[in-house]
C-alpha cells in the first residue's frame, strides 16, 4: 500500500473514527487529537499485514479514546460547575444512508445520552458506543478490545441498563424542537415571564456549563418559575450588540449567540410533549471555538 493509498484509506474512514471518538469522549478537541494519533500510528504501521483497514483503524481509535477518557475523568474532578459535552456540529455524511440508522446515530450523539454516558466506565462506554451507535457484533467488539465475548456481553448489558434507567425522554422531531426554540428565545428576550413559564415543563432543568470562565449557574436550576426568572435575568444583562446563528448540534436545533463575532453562549433544548424539559447552556469559550472556526 503506497503512502497516497494509505492516506485515501484513512480519509475514507475519518468520519467513522471521529464519530467513535466523539461519542467516547464528548469533547471535540480530544476526539480530533485521538483521530490524529490514529493517523500517525496508521502511517507508521506495516500495512501489508492489515487485512481489514476499517477494523484496524476503529481498534486503534477506540483504544486511544479509552486512554484519553481515563485521563479526562481524572481532570473532571476539578471542573467548576456542571459539565456538558462540547457541542458537535452534526454531519453524518455517508455513515448511515438509511433513515432508521441515522435516527440511531442521532440518538447516540444527543446531549441527553452523552451526559449519561459520562457515568459509565471507559470500557462500558466503548462497548455501548460500538454496539448501540455503530451496530458492531459482540464478537467483533470483543476482538477490538481484546476481551472475551461473554465479558463484552456483560459490559453491554450493564451499560444498556444504566443508560435506559437514566436517559430522559425528548422530542426527536427537529421541526417541533426548532419552533419551540424560537418561541423560547423570543419570550426570554422580551422578558415575558408568563409566556416563558408556559413553554416550560413544571420540572424543567437548566444546566449551564462555563468551567468558571464565564458567568453561569454553578448548580442545576430546577422548576419552571426559577428557570424562567433566571433566564430573563441573564437576558437583561447581555450586551446589546448580539447576533444569533441557528445551528444543528448533537442532532438537534441549537442557537449560537455571538457578541462581536465571538461565541457568547449556545442554547439547546430537550422537548417532551410540547414543553421544554431541559435547557442546556454552554458558556465555556473553549467549547465553542470550533463552531466559528474558518
Amino acid at each position: 500500500m503506497t503512502a497516497d493509498t494509505a492516506t485515501d484509506v484513512f480519509e475514507e474512514h475519518r468520519p467513522l473514527l471521529t464519530g467513535v471518538a466523539y461519542r467516547m469522549l464528548g469533547r471535540v478537541a480530544d476526539a480530533e487529537d485521538v483521530v490524529q494519533d490514529a493517523w500517525l500510528r496508521w502511517s507508521r504501521a506495516d500495512r501489508t499485514a492489515v487485512r481489514e483497514p476499517r477494523a484496524y483503524l476503529v481498534r486503534i481509535t477506540t483504544r486511544l479514546a479509552i486512554d484519553r477518557l481515563r485521563q479526562a475523568q481524572a481532570r473532571s474532578e476539578t471542573y467548576v460547575g456542571p459539565w456538558l459535552p462540547e457541542p458537535y456540529l452534526t454531519e453524518f455524511g455517508d455513515l448511515a444512508p438509511d433513515t432508521a440508522d441515522r435516527a440511531v446515530l442521532a440518538d447516540s450523539v444527543s446531549l441527553a445520552v452523552l451526559v449519561v454516558l459520562e457515568s459509565l466506565s471507559p470500557l462500558e462506554r466503548a462497548v455501548f458506543v460500538l454496539r448501540e451507535a455503530f451496530g458492531y457484533p459482540f464478537a467483533e467488539i470483543a476482538a477490538l478490545l481484546d476481551r472475551g465475548e461473554a465479558a463484552v456481553r456483560q459490559l453491554a448489558g450493564r451499560a444498556r441498563r444504566h443508560v435506559d434507567e437514566r436517559r430522559p425522554r425528548y422530542e426527536v422531531d427537529p421541526v417541533r424542537r426548532r419552533e419551540l426554540t424560537e418561541r423560547f428565545l423570543a419570550a426570554a428576550a422580551e422578558g415575558d415571564l408568563d409566556g416563558l413559564v408556559s413553554l416550560l415543563a413544571p420540572d424543567v432543568r437548566l444546566v449551564s456549563d462555563s468551567n468558571g470562565k464565564a458567568s453561569a449557574a454553578l448548580r442545576i436550576v430546577h422548576t419552571a418559575d426559577k428557570v424562567a426568572r433566571f433566564l430573563i435575568g441573564v437576558t437583561r444583562k447581555l450586551p446589546p450588540a448580539l447576533s444569533l446563528r441557528p445551528l444543528e448540534t448533537n442532532a438537534g436545533p441549537a442557537v449560537l449567540i455571538l457578541s462581536d463575532g465571538k461565541p457568547d453562549s449556545l442554547f439547546q433544548l430537550d422537548v417532551v410533549d410540547g414543553h421544554v424539559t431541559t435547557v442546556y447552556v454552554v458558556r465555556n469559550p473553549d467549547k465553542m471555538r470550533h463552531l466559528v472556526a474558518g
